[in-house]
């Protein structure tokens, strides 16, 4: 495998790896080399083995150029799945990219596209062109000095993974903090940034801040929003049909789409013109009609796609005006059906640790203490997954007996039912403050209300 000898001394944050989806095992590992046979050598994705990472420039043509001369040498390029990542972020990246791959989702399916390459096999089934596009811009025609007014600079949209679909001609996948100095005054916010040209040919930065709500009592570019239209793009973020916009300078009648951001609350018009949609979408060749169904807005609900991991789903897919691209809408009530919603990784604001975690998700009974009730005080129960309904039971009590050493006492009960549910009892009907932890009565006179003075509540 040939090697890229100007890595060798360059800065970590030039240098991107190669991480793939091992079909064998389903996990998420950092390429290492390929051998004289052509088979993928991968090593785990952790800091310890990064000396043995493929490292490679991260600058676009660099990248892609050793890409495919990378993909000649497999013997198998169409059985992988690769993503790019920077040195320092893999073990982080690799992580989300793992966790989105097992519970997918609209936002994961933006997450994945970011650091996903195109391959042969997935050139066909990509929904998102954000990966294939070719860049509009480049980072030298971006007035710095002025990005820097906003606290922005090159370093810090790279290292947020922020550049490049800028570069490409999209928005920000996520939120940026933007600075605004004033001289007279400091302004902080998130926003999603983008590029444009103006008038006079230069490359400007468009800062799209966070509204708390579509403006819907207005016209947008000569539109009036029906009831139908809003409640479309509350609920999904599109607006479902095609509309006729007027272009603010000429007049002119442009036939639209509209889509809602669903970070900023933005709403955003894309031309039925410049739509593109894909001749295959996860294993599934669309018709002509289908094609159209989705140029003129409207969603279509495709069944056997074929996920990243393998795995056959259903879904409604439909074009995105904000994104530019046709999108999967896994909030739909079909998900529902073909996998359970993500297991809760906090109950009552105490985070689970892995292993409390996997062993909660299978359904295991969970110990937990140092659980707060509503006015700040520890207890302690345990938790277990209803696989039926997904919901979480809550007991005092070990269900399974399994840690009867540890089983909350008497105390606790008495605790939570008078902090939390303004219970009381015949000793504890006089208390105004609340009940320690494992406390089942007053400890001294301090803590007693006056018998007039104390608010009713209900018996223990």
């Amino acid at each position: 495998m040939e090697d890229i000898q100007n890595t060798q001394n360059q800065d970590p944050s030039l240098i991107n790896i190669l991480l793939v989806l091992n079909p064998k095992t389903n996990k998420i590992e950092a390429v290492k080399t390929v051998d004289e046979n052509g088979d993928l050598k991968t090593v785990p994705n952790t800091q310890k083995n990064q000396n043995q990472f493929l490292k490679i420039d991260r600058q676009g043509d660099l990248f892609s150029n050793f890409f495919s001369n990378f993909l000649s040498q497999l013997k198998d390029p169409t059985l992988f799945n690769f993503f790019k990542s920077p040195l320092k972020e893999s073990e982080k990246i690799g992580k989300q990219i793992q966790h989105h791959l097992t519970h997918p989702s609209t936002e994961g399916e933006e997450f994945l596209n970011t650091y996903k390459i195109l391959t042969p096999k997935t050139n066909t089934m990509s929904t998102n062109p954000l990966s294939e596009k070719e860049y509009q811009y480049s980072a030298d025609q971006i007035d710095w000095n002025m990005m820097s007014k906003f606290g922005l600079t090159q370093e810090k949209l790279e290292k947020a993974n922020a550049l490049d679909p800028m570069l490409k001609g999209f928005k920000t996948n996520g939120l940026v903090p933007v600075t605004i100095n004033l001289g007279t005054a400091l302004t902080r916010m998130d926003a999603r940034l983008s590029l444009n040209t103006n008038d006079e040919g230069d490359v400007v930065i468009n800062i799209h801040g966070i509204r708390k709500e579509p403006n819907f009592n207005f016209k947008f570019l000569g539109h009036e929003f029906t009831a139908e239209d809003k409640k479309n793009l509350m609920e999904n973020g599109n607006m479902g049909r095609v509309v006729d916009l007027i272009n603010p300078k000429n007049d002119e009648i442009i036939p639209s789409v509209i889509s809602r951001d669903r970070l900023t609350n933005e709403l955003v018009a894309y031309k039925v013109e410049n739509i593109k949609i894909p001749n295959e979408i996860k294993g599934i060749k669309l018709n002509e009609e289908q094609k159209q169904t989705l140029i003129e807005g409207q969603a279509l609900y495709l069944e056997g796609m074929i996920s990243t991991k393998g795995e056959p789903f259903n879904a409604h897919v439909q074009f995105n005006a904000d994104k530019k691209y046709v999108e999967f809408l896994f909030d739909h009530k079909e998900r529902q059906q073909q996998s359970h919603s993500e297991v809760p990784r906090t109950f009552r604001g105490k985070d689970l640790n892995e292993e409390q975690y996997e062993k909660f998700k299978g359904g295991q009974t969970i110990y937990l203490d140092e659980l707060l009730d509503k006015k700040g005080q520890p207890y302690q129960g345990y938790i277990t997954l209803n696989q039926e309904t997904g919901k979480v039971d809550f007991s005092f009590q070990n269900p399974n007996k399994v840690r009867e050493q540890a089983k909350p006492t008497e105390g606790y009960k008495i605790q939570t039912a008078v902090n939390s549910e303004g219970k009381t009892n015949e000793v504890t009907k006089n208390v105004k403050e609340p009940l320690q932890k494992g406390q089942q009565s007053p400890r001294d006179n301090s803590q007693q209300d006056k018998p007039q003075s104390r608010t009713k509540r209900r018996t223990i």
